[in-house]
């Protein structure tokens, strides 16, 4: 091989890596707000909770 095939080659491998790096950030930072999102439903009063009493006599 000459220097400008493993240049291009150490090139390609760096973008790939760079792009794979690139996508598992992204898939973590969705997963993260998914994560918060389910948090603050999980937080959230029910809506009718506290509304009726029941009773037996």
């Amino acid at each position: 091989m000459d220097i400008a095939a493993i240049s291009i080659n150490m090139n390609q491998s760096t973008l790939q890596q760079n792009v794979s790096i690139a996508l598992t950030k992204k898939a973590m930072e969705t997963a993260q707000q998914s994560a918060n999102q389910m948090i603050q439903m999980l937080q959230a009063p029910h809506p009718t909770l506290g509304n009726t009493i029941d009773l037996q006599a």
